[in-house]
C-alpha cells in the first residue's frame, strides 16, 4: 500500500511540475492558460491550443483532453474561457466560461486572446510556426472554426469536436481538418452537425473519389496538401478520449505549406 501511495505521489508531482500557468494581457484584461512545455526546449516544437466547452475550464480540459500525454514533443496550451455569452436553457445569464461563436461577437475578445497568446508563446518558446494546431470541444469546437475563418494563415490543422462551423466557415482557406460528431448528441443534434461536412469538403476541394476508410473514419486528401478526417461515432456530446492518439497522429502529419 505504501509503495502504491509513493508511486501515486511521484506521478502527481511530475504531472503538476510540468504544468504551468501562463498569463496574458489582452486589450487590458488578464487572460490565462495552462501550458505543458515540450519535452525538449532546444528543438522547434509544434503548438496545440485546446479550447474547452461552455461551462468548462482549462484545468478540467487538461485532465480530460490529455493531448500532452500523447504529444510530448509539442507545446500544449489549454486556454481559459470567460463568462459573457448567454446560452438559452444552459446559461441564460452568461455566467459560465465560454467562447465567441461568430467572428464579430463579444468584441472579438477570444480571437484577440489567441493572437496575443500565440505571439507571447513564440517569444518564450522555440515554436514551429508551420505546425500550429487548434482543438476545440462543443462551444470550443465552434470557436476553433471561428479561428479557422479568421486566422487560417496561422493554422496548420483544426480539430472540431461536437461543435462544427456550418455556414460560418464557407470560403475558409484550406487547412487540414478533423471533424468529430456523435450520432446520439443530445446538445447539438447530429443532423445539424453533419451539414458542415459538405462545406468543409468544398473548402478543401475534396470529393468521394478522394476517400479512403479507416475503421469509422472517412479520410480525404485535399488541395494544398490538406487532409480531411470525418469521425462519426455512436456516442453523444462528449469528447471521444479514445480518439486522442489518432488525433495526435493526424496532427503530426499536418504542416503548413
Amino acid at each position: 500500500m505504501k509503495d502504491t501511495l509513493m508511486i501515486l505521489m511521484l506521478f502527481c508531482t511530475a504531472y503538476f511540475s510540468a504544468q504551468q500557468t501562463e498569463y496574458f494581457n489582452v486589450d487590458g484584461s488578464g487572460r490565462t492558460a495552462i501550458i505543458f512545455p515540450p519535452k525538449s526546449l532546444q528543438q522547434s516544437a509544434p503548438v496545440v491550443f485546446v479550447f474547452h466547452g461552455h461551462g468548462g475550464n482549462a484545468r478540467m480540459a487538461a485532465r480530460r483532453l490529455n493531448f500532452q500525454e500523447y504529444f510530448p514533443e509539442a507545446l500544449v496550451v489549454f486556454m481559459q474561457g470567460l463568462p459573457g455569452r448567454k446560452v438559452p436553457g444552459l446559461d441564460p445569464d452568461g455566467t459560465k466560461n465560454g467562447w465567441q461563436i461568430y467572428t464579430d461577437d463579444l468584441g472579438r475578445r477570444d480571437i484577440h486572446f489567441f493572437d496575443v497568446a500565440l505571439a507571447q508563446l513564440k517569444s518564450t518558446y522555440h515554436i514551429d510556426a508551420k505546425r500550429v494546431y487548434i482543438v476545440g470541444h462543443s462551444n470550443g469546437g465552434r470557436f476553433v472554426n471561428v479561428l479557422w475563418k479568421e486566422r487560417a494563415a496561422d493554422i496548420a490543422a483544426v480539430i472540431s469536436v461536437s461543435g462544427q462551423g456550418g455556414d460560418l466557415i464557407q470560403g475558409a482557406k484550406p487547412v487540414s481538418v478533423w471533424m468529430s460528431m456523435g450520432k446520439d448528441d443530445p446538445v447539438i443534434p447530429f443532423s445539424e452537425q453533419k451539414k458542415s461536412i459538405p462545406v468543409v469538403m468544398e473548402n478543401l476541394g475534396v470529393d468521394e473519389k478522394h476517400l479512403r476508410k479507416e475503421g469509422n473514419l472517412d479520410i480525404y486528401s485535399g488541395k494544398e496538401g490538406t487532409v480531411l478526417v470525418v469521425d462519426i461515432h455512436t456516442g453523444g456530446h462528449e469528447f471521444p478520449g479514445s480518439s486522442i492518439p489518432k488525433m495526435v497522429s493526424f496532427l503530426r502529419n499536418c504542416t503548413k505549406k
